[in-house]
């Protein structure tokens, strides 16, 4: 396999600007990033909006260091760009933004519904939402957007069905959660921050009216569970532990908020980064599609963990200086924002050999798309895989052939690595 990318991958020009939501219209910026590996891995940005900028940090062994050292580098004062403090920022704060032991409790109380043991229960069932997808595309017939008919489809009806709440709100929970990971594009909300004043939001999670929305049908639903226990994941984070623990009201909303953003839209704009990078591939895609006839779900995991590397949806986290201290002979001192770069991580040449071939045989894939080695490690992992596997599962077969078939859209958005849009044409088998 040839050292270079791929498809003579356009990396992009070397010399953007990270901060700017713009840069990422065309796809991540490769080269930008390379450069920076390359040259000047923990680099200092200043930032546009009045921020007081921040270090990036683009090699993954770094990014590993920093995830792991949780005593230099902390997650309680936010891990988004925003600087947001006192009781505005105690308000909004979710799971992600607490450092152990006090993140190790919440995560207690909330982890429950994403045990391993969990998620293969729900298999069946994610298999028949899938299936029920993948037919109904095709009834649409041999040309559509994928995100819209396919990608964006299995991960809203699952997380309806865990949530145990009715199918007929699919479709809005789905709307607020893209306002809330789409808060920089204007085609997502009505208050694209740095585009308009939404400093009258600055309380709620991502400075979005539609976490007020999110915090009303939350309530409601735990008002409906009242005495009247019930077994799905809304039912299970209302009760209390073993120990007699139970997540505070501010908590489970925030918690829930998090669930309709980051449980919905990240693995659909993971499922549309592999259809796209399959459609690129034809060898590659005949060579899946036959494992997934023929039950080889080695070749299918391996696949999707490849399909995790490659779209690093989650383009970054921020953490905090607890104190002054040095990172690849840079000066960091107490209170700078330190961002770790997952997208560039997952692509740096030091921890992956030819990064930028999409190969469905990728060995030692140890991605950081879901916050690897870390106390963070996203918790909806394995319900993620599972998503993913299964799709491939029940899509590939019923496919001979899939080719791009128009302009791609991306998201506005220096955070969430996601299309918009990505009309494709099918052959039926």
């Amino acid at each position: 396999m040839s050292s270079g990318p791929d498809l003579d991958l356009d990396l992009g020009p070397d010399n953007l600007d990270i901060v700017d939501p713009d840069s990422y219209l065309r796809g991540f910026p490769h080269a930008t990033f390379q450069r920076l590996r390359d040259h000047d891995p923990v680099s200092w940005w200043p930032e546009h909006d009045g921020g007081k900028g921040f270090w990036a940090v683009t090699r993954y062994e770094d990014l590993l260091y920093v995830s792991q050292h949780v005593e230099l580098f902390s997650s309680a004062e936010g891990i988004t760009l925003e600087e947001i403090e006192g009781e505005d920022f105690h308000l909004r704060r979710n799971m992600l933004e607490y450092d152990p032991p006090e993140h190790t409790r919440y995560r207690r109380l909330v982890s429950k519904p994403f045990s391993r043991r969990e998620v293969y229960a729900y298999e069946e069932g994610i298999r028949g939402l899938a299936r029920d997808v993948v037919l109904e595309a095709r009834d649409f017939g041999d040309r559509f957007d994928y995100v819209d008919r396919v990608a964006k489809q299995l991960p809203m009806r699952m997380l309806g069905r865990l949530l145990g709440v009715p199918d007929s709100d699919g479709d809005w929970l789905v709307e607020q959660g893209d306002a809330l990971l789409g808060n920089l594009d204007p085609e997502m909300t009505q208050y694209p921050v740095g585009l308009t004043d939404t400093d009258e939001f600055k309380h709620i999670p991502f400075r979005s009216p539609a976490a007020l929305e999110l915090y009303q049908y939350a309530e409601h639903q735990a008002d409906l569970r009242q005495g009247c226990p019930a077994h799905d994941v809304i039912g299970k984070l209302l009760e209390p532990t073993i120990d007699g623990e139970k997540i505070t009201d501010l908590q489970f909303k925030n918690f829930f908020v998090l669930m309709v953003s980051a449980g919905n839209d990240t693995t659909r704009y993971t499922m549309a980064a592999g259809l796209k990078a399959l459609a690129e591939r034809p060898e590659q895609f005949a060579e899946l599609r036959q494992a997934c006839i023929d039950g080889n779900t080695d070749l299918v995991e391996s696949a999707v963990e490849e399909i995790l590397r490659w779209g690093s949806v989650t383009m970054h986290f921020r953490r905090t200086a607890t104190q002054d201290t040095e990172l690849r002979g840079k000066q960091i001192k107490a209170g700078d924002k330190v961002v770790i770069w997952f997208s560039s991580a997952d692509y740096d040449e030091r921890q992956f050999p030819n990064p930028y071939q999409f190969d469905i045989h990728r060995s030692q894939n140890d991605h950081v798309a879901f916050n690897l080695r870390s106390p963070h490690l996203c918790l909806g992992a394995q319900l993620a895989r599972m998503e993913l596997k299964v799709l491939l599962e029940e899509l590939l077969p019923r496919i001979t052939s899939v080719q791009l078939d128009g302009p791609i859209e991306r998201l506005r958005s220096n955070f969430i690595c996601g299309m918009k849009r990505l009309p494709v044409k099918v052959t039926w088998a």
